[in-house]
Order: structure tokens, then C-alpha cells, then sequence
């Protein structure tokens, strides 16, 4: 396996099947620009927030485990700021999470982070931005964001591809005015 081009692999496991991932610079590339949006957006909106990256998650009275791309508590930070260690049989699961799937898809692993009660899925293709909601054991497609009240998936997709285009002091400037400009709306 050629590993030049890949950060620390990623590791999912489902009741005896591990998979194990090493993802692409262009992977991280794309999930450092959504995380920080994330960020962006938390801080300008005054809420508080955990980012915890690609923590590996364990319920191991379901034999089941994921390690997102990037996760974060936003809802239930307060829950989680002082472990050291989350034990998802007794905490709660990161509130948003993201998946990259640019050279595979990360939807045959959705029932995991579900079955753990993961709420919201932002999954990026490597085109298209979508948010996923969790209802009824399953996740459904949304327009808009839960943590994030009126931020449209089309509008992350958009930012997204507006860091590849401009330096990235130039992106967080815009991406930090058109922040303020919405919230201000």
C-alpha cells in the first residue's frame, strides 16, 4: 500500500469487520476547510463548541465504531469538556460530524454513526456539500444545518469552492464577512 500521499489512517469498525482508510492530501485539504467554516461559524454566532478531529468513537455493547473526519460537540459541549476520555455508552456522540469522500463513500458507514446517535452529517463529494439529520434511526437530507440555523448546504458548497480558488487569508476574510452579513440579515 503506497502511503506517501496519506495522513494517519482512519479506522471503522462494524461487528468484526475493520476498515481502514489513508486519506488523500485532497481529502484534507477539503475536510480543514469545513472544519474551519464550522469553527467560523460557531465563533461568529457566539456559540460554544469542542472540535475533537478525527476522535475514534467505541460503543463496544454494539461491537460498533467510527472515527469521523472531523466532529464537533456543539449542543452537548458541556457534557463532554472535562473527559478525558468519551464512552459513548454513557456520553453523548459528537453533535456534527463530517465525512469526505472523495475516493470512497462514507454512506455504507452512516448506520454506525446512527445506531451511536449522531444528529447531523455533513458528507462533501468533492462537489456538492449535503446535510444529513438523523429521524427515526435513519438520516434524511436537509437543506440547512441544525447547529447552524439558516446556513444552506448550497452556501458551504459554495465556500468550499471559493477557497480554491483564492489564497487563504484572502478566503477567511470573505469567509468571516459573509458570516457577519447572514447573521445580520
Amino acid at each position: 500500500m503506497d502511503l506517501n500521499d496519506s495522513c494517519a489512517p482512519r479506522l471503522t469498525y462494524d461487528r468484526g469487520t475493520l476498515e481502514i482508510m489513508s486519506p488523500s492530501s485532497e481529502h484534507e485539504r477539503y475536510n480543514r476547510t469545513i472544519a474551519q467554516i464550522v469553527e467560523e461559524l460557531a465563533v461568529e454566532m457566539n456559540l460554544d463548541f469542542d472540535g475533537l478531529g478525527s476522535t475514534t468513537f467505541r460503543r463496544e455493547d454494539l461491537d460498533r465504531g467510527f472515527e469521523p473526519d472531523s466532529c464537533f460537540y456543539i449542543q452537548n459541549v458541556t457534557s463532554i469538556r472535562s473527559k478525558k476520555r468519551i464512552d459513548l455508552a454513557v456520553d453523548p456522540p459528537p453533535d456534527l460530524i463530517i465525512e469526505i469522500d472523495i475516493t470512497s463513500t462514507s454512506l455504507d458507514r452512516f448506520s454506525i454513526c446512527a445506531e451511536a446517535g449522531v444528529v447531523e452529517v455533513w458528507r462533501f463529494d468533492g462537489n456538492c456539500l449535503t446535510i444529513h439529520e438523523l429521524k427515526s434511526g435513519n438520516y434524511e437530507g436537509r437543506d440547512t444545518s441544525l447547529a447552524f440555523t439558516g446556513i444552506l448546504a448550497v452556501e458551504i458548497t459554495a465556500l468550499i469552492k471559493e477557497s480554491e480558488r483564492i489564497t487563504r487569508p484572502e478566503w477567511v476574510r470573505k469567509l468571516r464577512l459573509w458570516i457577519r452579513e447572514h447573521l445580520s440579515e
